[in-house]
């Protein structure tokens, strides 16, 4: 297992949409554990695919005030959103391709979501509250949408400004793994 480079805003591979996952194999869940690990020491409680340069529609989570409803954490194959709730929350959030800024976005309190695992098995799946906000955060980046198309018009703009502004460099800011390896 190892660390993956987190691409961060600017990085063309976010704005793409990924690929449905058809071979559930060895491959897949060394992605899926590099993926967790990478999130975990980013301090993330989620990473899409693409975040990590690889258009494939898998994401994983850890919701670590999750209720007994909700699964706490895992990886998440071919979501597809099947119904969300009228009722909606207007929360910060934050984003591991865009490095420490937070900004209001509102997401459904509840959805239904269908997916796989990493064995290609079904699912049905009922989320409320910060799971549902994650899962619908990682399956926007899946789409190639950006919490920042989320955003008021004013927000967006400073989010965008900070980021070209910063230049980054993954290495450099905390909180972003660098790559290890090829």
């Amino acid at each position: 297992m190892g660390l993956l480079e987190i691409r961060v805003f600017g990085d063309p591979v976010l704005r793409q949409a990924a690929l449905e996952v058809r071979d559930f194999d060895g491959a897949l869940a060394r992605l899926a554990e590099d993926m967790a690990l990478t999130m975990r020491e980013a301090g993330g409680v989620g990473l899409a695919a693409n975040q990590v340069g690889v258009l494939r529609r898998l994401f994983t989570f850890d919701d670590p005030g999750d209720d007994d409803h909700d699964p706490s954490a895992g990886a998440v194959v071919n979501p597809v959103l099947l119904d969300a709730s009228e009722d909606s929350e207007l929360v910060d959030e934050g984003c591991l391709s865009f490095p420490g800024l937070f900004y209001p976005v509102e997401r459904q309190l509840e959805v239904v979501v269908r997916h796989q695992d990493l064995r290609g098995e079904e699912h049905e799946t009922t989320l409320h509250g910060f799971g549902a906000r994650i899962w619908l955060h990682e399956m926007d980046h899946l789409n190639g949408v950006l919490f920042i198309d989320h955003l008021a018009r004013h927000d967006r703009r400073e989010a965008m400004r900070i980021m070209r502004e910063r230049d980054l460099d993954p290495r450099d800011v905390p909180g972003v793994a660098p790559a290890i390896g090829g």
